[in-house]
């Protein structure tokens, strides 16, 4: 379809469902005009409550899209809405992709209100929410993502302004570092991506998800070698963003360096919607070349891509888990948890479906979203005894149960999630994988997400060790600031919830995620 066609045949009922990407922007740019017109000698700290606002104002578009197309009265609710020529789709899957990014970025901000305010490393208070608003637009844009043009366009949003925060803070050598490191890594990475793109479109003559799904068929016979070398390059540039072994050397410094809200936001959002426009692309292109659309006795495509995102899988769990191992500093140490966790998710995106099993996506996003809560949680932990330490290393919460012992409680709560023990979110989440890989006969990814998860008990244990067991330095107590105490109990009141009454959540996913609809698998 030409360009023009498709702008032309944009109707204002149909901008109104961009509206959440909208308010963003426009909340950007406001912020960017008032930081500008104050001047400096006045706080920023309003700033943060307003971009806080913008938030929430997205989220509340995202939910009534989210009623229109299911009312609750059980009435019939609105289809799939298809915008510039299918480029952009508002759907079922991406309103709970939204939802769940746009809560992990209110909590971020939230959390981060009063440590961004306290950072004297930080000169521009202002232009961190200014950067972290399109950051957020251009996540919500992969989550609904149709086509590789709109992917690289929102993946770079998402990127470049995830470079500047970065190395917000002008007065950190650790910090420039962290924003070179992350920059030319970014950089390689989203070269991989658009080459493995440039591979795609040039053997299937379409950017569109479906198109190309449509014609990998016929285009394997002719140019295997090709589209093998671009899907290769797009997983890789992927397991870059998402900091998957063996391609996540970058994330331990960045994360080290950056501002912990900026920290949180990589961990949680950036790497959250690179694996959604990750499943959006393969459920829609490779998952036809699978036995369960094309029968036995086909190309191999299919299956060999899908092994080599399990092979990325057990990587991401076995590295991530035995170098957090040695690990002393706690932001490293939730880097390499973090490699863990991409890990986890990209199990169930790994193992495709079956007549028997299509509940990947409900799997997928029950785990993502407890690792949204059980992740900004220990950042916001973090954030507050990094600064009374003075430092980010393990020592640091020695003594914490009797400096803060509500503090030191629902780090508990969160620690266990991350471990996978029972009764959390985390237990869930990864049992929910687990059985679905063992479903599709993986036993040893399976097994591999056994061994690692108990391996990691020994570095989550580790930090209750230091807070239960150890004296610290000094015995003054801690003082948790409003805002990033709210966070820290929303997210640990949301983990248990999740493991005491998992199934509503995994229910009313997989209720409403129409697979055909939402992911084109059988138009």
């Amino acid at each position: 379809m030409d360009q023009t066609q498709i702008l032309t045949g944009l109707t204002w009922n149909d901008a109104a469902y961009l509206l959440p990407e909208v308010t963003l922007v426009a909340m950007a740019i406001l912020i960017t005009l008032l930081d500008l017109a104050m001047p400096n000698k006045l706080s920023r700290g309003f700033i943060g409550w307003l971009s806080l606002a913008g938030v929430v104002l997205s989220l509340f578009f995202v939910v009534l899209q989210m009623l229109q197309m299911n009312p609750p009265d059980g009435s019939a609710g609105t289809d799939v809405v298809r915008l510039l020529g299918d480029s952009y789709r508002v759907d079922d899957l991406a309103n709970i992709l939204k939802i769940t990014l746009l809560t992990a970025t209110a909590l971020i901000i939230l959390m981060g209100i009063q440590s961004i305010k306290r950072d004297d490393a930080i000169t521009d208070k202002g232009e961190v929410y200014t950067l972290l608003l399109p950051a957020v637009a251009g996540a919500l844009m992969l989550a609904s993502t149709a086509d590789l043009v709109t992917l690289y366009v929102g993946l770079e949003l998402l990127s470049i302004s995830t470079y500047v925060l970065a190395g917000i803070r002008k007065r950190s050598v650790k910090s420039s570092e962290a924003a070179f490191k992350y920059i030319v890594l970014g950089g390689i990475s989203s070269a991989f991506i658009l080459f493995g793109m440039s591979y795609i479109y040039g053997v299937t003559g379409t950017t569109n998800f479906g198109g190309i799904g449509a014609a990998l068929g016929p285009a394997l016979a002719d140019y295997e070698a090709l589209i093998y070398l671009g899907f290769f390059f797009i997983i890789g540039g992927f397991a870059i963003k998402i900091a998957a072994a063996p391609f996540h050397a970058w994330a331990p410094d960045v994360y080290q360096g950056a501002p912990v809200p900026v920290t949180a936001f990589l961990a949680v959002v950036s790497k959250g919607a690179a694996l959604a426009a990750l499943l959006r692309l393969l459920f829609t292109t490779v998952l036809f070349q699978t036995a369960m659309f094309t029968g036995q006795g086909t190309s191999q495509f299919g299956p060999d891509m899908l092994f080599a995102l399990k092979a990325l899988a057990a990587s991401a769990m076995i590295v991530g888990t035995t170098a957090a191992l040695r690990q002393r500093n706690l932001k490293r140490l939730l880097a390499l948890s973090g490699v863990a966790n991409a890990g986890y998710l990209l199990v169930p995106i790994a193992v495709g479906m079956t007549p028997l099993h299509t509940s990947n996506i409900s799997e997928f996003a029950f785990y993502f979203i407890a690792y949204v809560f059980m992740n900004i949680g220990a950042f916001a932990v973090l954030s507050v005894v990094g600064r009374s330490a003075g430092h980010d290393e393990l020592k640091g919460y020695a003594g914490l149960y009797y400096r803060a012992p509500w503090t030191a409680a629902a780090m508990v709560i969160l620690l266990l999630s991350l471990a996978g023990l029972p009764v959390s979110g985390g237990f869930f989440g990864k049992l929910f994988i687990l059985l679905g890989a063992a479903g599709r006969e993986d036993y040893w990814l399976a097994a591999i997400m056994i061994v690692t998860s108990v391996i990691s008990y020994y570095f989550y244990f580790s930090i209750i060790r230091q807070m239960f067991l150890r004296t610290g330095d000094t015995g003054e107590p801690i003082r948790m600031p409003f805002s990033a105490g709210l966070t820290l109990w929303i997210c640990a009141a949301a983990t248990l919830a999740l493991g005491l009454f998992p199934n509503p959540l995994m229910s009313w996913i997989q209720d409403i995620v129409s697979l055909p609809a939402d992911l084109f698998i059988l138009q």
